[in-house]
């Protein structure tokens, strides 16, 4: 399956029982909420996948579970965020085995490699698999900036198609499609620039609230597509301070709150995260609440795909 960089794509969370094990009933629950509303992918193993805390065979799980579900409807792409080289490799071929349609690829994990270094590690990853590739920037979290000049180098690979953008610079945008035109897809990384990302040219979303609000989210992004911005700006004022939980080192345990409260998920993480307790965790479940009191009734969004397209 060739990959159509656009659209919503949720960084879907791991489901863990009270045992601590892979929660594979609740994790089909979401994704088929996510599929329901009209994702245009999934993307596993990320920040929110909890990724850093799962073995090798439980993400290889995971992909194949994913694509068992999805079954061809939407592209599958795993996360690489590798310490080395050769590890980042491996990840791919066995991303590619288990059935993933594409790659998302974080920059060398932990060491802080200069430009070259990165460029030559994602290079090396590209030259090993057929399967299409998104860079993740992300200089806020990972100290690591993919530069416009980097990307240069990456674009002589065909299957370095896309990036999700998260450097919080919203003018970034314009900046990549002024350099590269359509050759560089981007996807906003960041839930509280989305919608003024998808305004600047941006080709999708890679979304956290998403996991909890998938019709929301995807409504957002189908009525700013169709011209309807006004409803899709009253979508988005009332879904930013949810949105502002993804933009918090507790972003895993917040989101996973929002889904239990929406029925399609559980509050379990896995160690050394811990859910949250005391005032922390009350003002968290409040803006809930406050969201599910107010929850906008939604138009109907999802003819509006066929009408644009």
């Amino acid at each position: 399956m060739a990959i159509n960089w656009k659209g919503v794509m949720p960084a879907v969370t791991t489901k863990f029982t009270n045992e601590d094990t892979l929660d594979l009933d609740m994790f089909e629950v979401n994704i088929n909420a996510q599929l329901e509303a009209g994702v245009h992918g999934i993307i596993l193993g990320g920040t929110l996948g909890e990724a850093s805390t799962l073995s090798d065979t439980e993400k290889r799980i995971l992909v194949k579970k994913t694509v068992e579900i999805v079954n061809g409807r939407v592209p599958v792409i795993m996360n690489i965020a590798e310490q080395t080289t050769k590890n980042a490799i491996d990840a791919a071929a066995k991303a590619k085995e288990d059935g993933a349609q594409g790659l998302m690829m974080l920059p060398p994990m932990r060491y802080k490699a200069g430009d070259r270094e990165t460029v030559v590690y994602f290079k090396e990853v590209a030259k090993s698999t057929e399967l299409p590739i998104m860079v993740y920037n992300n200089p806020v979290d990972y100290k690591i900036e993919v530069t416009l000049d980097m990307f240069e180098e990456l674009l002589e690979m065909d299957n370095i198609q896309a990036v999700k953008e998260s450097t919080r610079d919203i003018s970034n945008i314009t900046r990549i499609k002024n350099k590269f035109g359509n050759r560089l897809k981007i996807l906003s990384g960041v839930d509280t620039l989305a919608l003024e990302s998808l305004l600047m040219g941006a080709d999708g979303w890679v979304a956290g609230l998403v996991d909890a609000f998938p019709a929301e989210t995807v409504a957002i992004y189908e009525l700013q597509k169709a011209g309807r911005l006004q409803e899709a700006l009253e979508i988005y004022r009332w879904f930013l301070p949810l949105l502002e939980l993804d933009i918090n080192a507790k972003l895993v345990q917040n989101i996973k709150l929002a889904e239990v409260a929406t029925g399609i998920g559980t509050e379990n993480v896995r160690a050394p995260r811990l859910p949250l307790i005391g005032e922390e965790r009350k003002n968290v479940l409040r803006i809930i609440e406050n969201g599910l009191k107010t929850r906008p009734a939604l138009p109907e969004y999802k003819e509006l795909n066929a009408v644009v397209s």
